[in-house]
């Protein structure tokens, strides 16, 4: 079966959650200064958060599904928000991958400093010009390692290596001219 791509069905994949690896996070914060007040508007169980919040920033959780975190705003569709919560300076997360590309425009529009995990092949897109070369995309960090595998929510099967790579974007409407690409290692340097 060359070529086949095997995926879980939709119904399987549910809320198309994959909890980001902390150290993809820790990975982040060496190469970004990241302002104080954050917003993750796709928290979960607060992998990014929690990450995040250790390294001292003060960050609003929210997620349209309700995970049980007390710290965190649940039942809010980020793709419905009109403004960003009060004393937020930029969105970090990583976003559902069915809605990414809707999660980085409407991001954009709310917040002039952008930070989303994203698969590498994120950049390959001619529908997705607009956001990738006009709205101020200022680095790319790319993986020059695979994550460690992020499976699916609440998966029991067998744990796997990753097979995808990754990259945070970063968006910052005060840039302008070409994106710098780097390389970054979620390993300790």
């Amino acid at each position: 079966m060359t070529g086949v791509v095997l995926r879980h069905a939709l119904c399987e994949r549910k809320d198309d959650v994959y909890e980001t690896p902390g150290c993809a996070v820790r990975a982040l914060l060496r190469v970004e200064n990241l302002p104080p007040r954050l917003w993750e508007p796709a928290c979960c169980r607060g992998a990014i958060v929690n990450v995040l919040r250790a390294a001292g920033h003060e960050v609003i959780g929210s997620d349209l599904v309700d995970y049980g975190d007390p710290t965190h705003f649940y039942h809010r569709d980020f793709l419905l928000e009109h403004k960003l919560p009060d004393g937020c300076q930029a969105i970090v997360t990583n976003p559902p991958y069915k809605l990414a590309e809707a999660f980085v425009q409407h991001a954009l529009h709310l917040c002039p400093r952008v930070v989303m995990l994203l698969r590498l092949a994120f950049l390959e897109s001619e529908r997705r010009r607009d956001i990738l070369e006009n709205r101020g995309l200022a680095r790319v960090h790319v993986f020059r390692n695979r994550l460690p595998m992020m499976h699916r929510d609440q998966w029991q099967g067998p744990k796997a290596s990753s097979a995808t790579p990754f990259a945070w974007y970063c968006w910052d409407r005060a840039h302008t001219g070409l994106p710098t690409i780097d390389r970054i290692s979620w390993e300790r340097p």
